[in-house]
Order: C-alpha cells, then structure tokens, then sequence
C-alpha cells in the first residue's frame, strides 16, 4: 500500500519550514525570515507510531499577490493541496489571526480534504492558550497548539494527522490490474507516449511545459490483458522560471509513483539524464518499483553504429544506483519501439511477481559462498545459514546469518548478483533483510 501524503500549508514565515525540520529529523529546508525563502517544495518520509507517510514543505501563499514568484509558489501550493491526502494548516500565535489566514482556510475547505490545524510558536501552552483559541474563529476545527523550534505539541499533532489516513479500499486491493506510472520531467513526451500507446488523443498535448494538469488514470488492454496507466502532471508557467518547475513537479511524480507497480522514467534524448531524472529514478528505487528508462525522440538524434551504446553507457554511469533498470530508445512522435516498451513492461512485472523457492534459493547461497568466502572480523567469521523469498514487487529475502555486523553491503550485492545471474530479475530491485540465529540453531 503506498504511503500517505501530508502537505504543511500555510502563509510565509508561520514555520512551516521549522516543523517540517522538526518531523524529518535533519535540516532540510532553508529556514530563514523572509517570505518566500521556501523556493522548491521538499519532501521527507516520515514515520510516526507504526504510520509511514511523506511530508510535503511548500512555500507559503499569499493569496492576493502579483509577485510573479508569489504567484508561482501558490500555484505550487494548489498543487500540494490536490496532491495530500492530509494538509496541516499552520498559523502563528504571535501575529495572531489576520486575514490571509481566512483566505488560505478558504481555499483549503474547497480542497474538501481533511485539514490539522495548527498554531505554531506556542511556547508556554499556561501563557498563550487563550492566543490560540482566536483560531477556532477560522472554522477548520479544534487548533493544535505547538512549538516546531523547540518540538512541543507534536505528538498530539502526529496524533491526529494519522487518523485521518485512509485504509486501502476492498476495491483497490481487488483490482490486480498492473499500474504503470509514466513519469519524467515535464515536456519530455509522457502525454504522447500514453496517446500512442492508446490510438487516441485522449491526453492533451502541447509544446508548453507541463500542459497536463492531473495526474490521470488510463486502463489500456494489450494482447488480452489489462494495465492502469498513470500519466503525471507538471503546471503551465512561462519558460523564465522552467528551473522551478522541475523541481516542484517532483511531488506529483512522487504520489504517482507510490501507487504504480512499475515505472517508466521518460528521459528526453537530446538532453540526456538530468538531476530531475536521477531524483525519480532514486525515489522509484527505494519504494522497490519495477524500473524502464525509455529514451524519447530517438528519431531526432545523429547515430552512428556506436552511438546505443556510448548513450547506454552515460546512462548506466549517472544511474549507477539501478544497474537492473531496462533501457529502450523510442520516439512517441513516430511510434519507433513503443511496441518493445510494452513487451518489456510485461517482463518487469513478472520479475516483480517472481518467487524462487527455498531450495534452490538455498542452493546458489551454498554455491556462492563456496566459490567466495564469507568475510571476517577480528578472528570471527561470517556465517550465512539459511535464505528464504518473503515477499514480492519488490521480490524480497531473508537471509539468517550469525553476526548481522559481518554481513557487509559488498557481500549482500555479491549474494544479490549471484541470484540475478540464476533468474535474471531484469528491471526491478531486490529487498535483503539480514536477520540473526544463533549457531546452536543452525
């Protein structure tokens, strides 16, 4: 099930900025008092109790303002606010309520999405708690009153963010159709992909960065079976401020990819890999998404016989961290391989689903560390007893050893390549969770 989202949303320098410091754990977010300083929207996974959720730092609304920088970063709010599953709704205690606070209500209440209100700067609950009743005048409920700086209240906060999280509905963990996420930056083709893929203009398309607006879900058959497509969205802005797109556009990037079984990252050919790109690629890896990186506008690149392989190459090297992912050279524009793309999709989510049984698995760790012995330290030795697959999407195993401190990360990937070179695995990561058993039990 893919993790919540909660979007802290409020007016510049309320301390937004501090909570989301304080929730993540490390110092994040530039933090500093002028409106504004918040510039990108910056993400943390963040648990609290048993709840997994990402939290979103946005810069602050000004509801009324021309700057066209104000104007970019409330647009950007609108966009965390249609992307959280939960808002926090920051005010401060010591400007009180003033009346873009009733503004920024307004505009959360027709979110219609479950709203924590919170009043930050609190810094002696006694002294000025009457100061924090003023906010119930806003109409979003009981305020909570905190100290982001000095980390008070934020437990009763946490509290009552999680219960606000909603169970997978019986419909959703019924419906077994695969979810594809087509993601990239925007303006690289993921639109023109999702139409030719489906014979019909049923996404809009235009030269201007991030002309679609939602993410949308598309069901697509092929070769009698089902698939979800899910298109992400970037905002249409004037190309002085592309930059600041980019970055921002992540989060949606980011929700598309919780709920997607496999993800194909569309990087534009004439470009090349961007930070961007490597970003998705590395949010994708750590939620253990079947990966594809489809390189769009082949057509338009100058080649020579070498020119696959020195471009495979540069992109192995940049995304180093996914040596599994799958690379195919398209063209959206003319169709050039799209046919491929699918085929390999449906290879990805078979290795997602893929399990191995124990004893074979049991076999190549015997062979393994056979031909390449365990590592040791200060006259003990490593000794990797049993493994067995506990999960799937991404395939997951547990390897019992007697000193999880000598099972170093080099001999996890060793065992790691040993097994991919038996089944492959192409396209997805593979989870290794090193649990310790005595040896008397062995």
């Amino acid at each position: 099930m893919s993790r919540p989202i909660v979007a802290i949303i409020g007016r510049p320098n309320v301390g937004k900025s501090t909570l989301f410091n304080a929730l993540a754990g490390e110092r994040i977010s530039i933090v500093k008092d002028t409106p504004g300083v918040t510039r990108d929207r910056i993400y943390a996974d963040v648990t609290w109790l048993d709840k997994q959720f990402t939290l979103i730092d946005t810069g602050g609304i000004e509801p009324d303002s021309k700057d066209e920088m104000l104007t970019y970063m409330r647009e950007q709010a609108q966009i965390a606010i249609d992307t959280a599953d939960v808002i926090i709704f920051i005010a401060d205690v010591r400007q009180g309520l003033i009346d873009h606070d009733f503004k920024v209500a307004d505009m959360l209440r027709r979110s219609t999405k479950p709203v924590v209100l919170v009043v930050n700067k609190v810094d002696s609950f006694d002294k000025q708690m009457p100061d924090v009743y003023e906010f119930y005048n806003l109409g979003m409920g009981e305020p909570f009153p905190i100290s982001a700086s000095s980390r008070l209240g934020l437990g009763d906060m946490l509290d009552e963010v999680i219960k606000h999280f909603k169970h997978g509905s019986a419909a959703d963990e019924e419906d077994e159709r695969p979810r594809i996420a087509i993601v990239g930056k925007p303006n690289v083709g993921k639109s023109s992909i999702i139409n030719k893929l489906l014979g019909e203009k049923r996404v809009i398309v235009s030269d201007i960065a991030g002309t679609t607006r939602d993410a949308i879900d598309t069901p697509l058959k092929r070769n009698g079976k089902e698939y979800i497509l899910i298109d992400t969205a970037g905002l249409r802005r004037k190309s002085k401020i592309k930059e600041e797109l980019e970055r921002f556009s992540i989060i949606r990037t980011i929700a598309a990819i919780e709920r997607s079984d496999l993800v194909i990252l569309v990087i534009d050919a004439k470009e090349g890999v961007t930070e961007q790109d490597a970003k998705i690629a590395g949010v994708a890896h750590e939620r253990g998404k079947g990966i594809i990186i489809a390189v769009n506008k082949w057509d338009l690149i100058e080649k020579n016989n070498k020119t696959v392989n020195e471009y495979t190459s540069n992109i192995r090297q940049i995304l180093s961290f996914i040596p599994y992912a799958q690379i195919i050279f398209i063209s959206a524009e003319t169709g050039q391989r799209l046919n491929k793309l699918f085929d390999l999709a449906e290879v990805v989510i078979q290795n997602q689903n893929l399990r191995i049984s124990t004893g074979v698995l049991n076999e190549i760790l015997t062979e393994a560390t056979a031909l390449n012995q365990p590592p040791s330290d200060k006259g003990r030795q490593l000794r990797l007893f049993y493994i067995t697959q506990v999960g799937v999407k991404p395939p997951t195993f547990v390897i019992f050893v007697n000193d999880k401190e000598l099972m170093h990360f080099s001999y996890t990937r060793y065992i790691e390549n040993k097994i991919r070179e038996a089944f492959g695995f192409s396209g997805t990561s593979l989870k290794f969770i090193i649990r310790e058993r005595r040896e008397e039990h062995k």
